[in-house]
């Protein structure tokens, strides 16, 4: 297994683009998609309150939308990723 540095979260790498944070290595069939929808301001810091999960397959020569397994929405960060986690788990896994 490559090296890895960065962020990461229960084994798997996390990555940030803007408002979307990329669960999983796209070297594995599936991935995780978490995008803050709603945010608000608590002190100095954006905390998001509205976050849409999306467990997707990595396979490029799906369509875009066929890629995608299971869709849903949570309230707050955490919670989204806890939920992802879980459907990238048990993906992986085959299950």
């Amino acid at each position: 297994m490559a090296e890895q540095n960065g962020l990461s979260y229960k084994g798997h790498p996390l990555m940030r683009k803007d408002n979307i944070v990329y669960y999983g290595s796209m070297a594995d069939p599936y991935i995780v998609i978490l995008q803050i929808l709603e945010t608000k301001e608590f002190q100095d810091l954006n905390l998001a309150t509205k976050v849409s999960v999306q467990l997707q397959l990595t396979d490029q020569t799906v369509r875009p939308k066929d890629r995608i397994v299971k869709k849903g929405e949570k309230d707050g960060f955490y919670t989204a990723l806890d939920v992802g986690c879980v459907w990238l788990e048990r993906a992986l896994a085959g299950k």
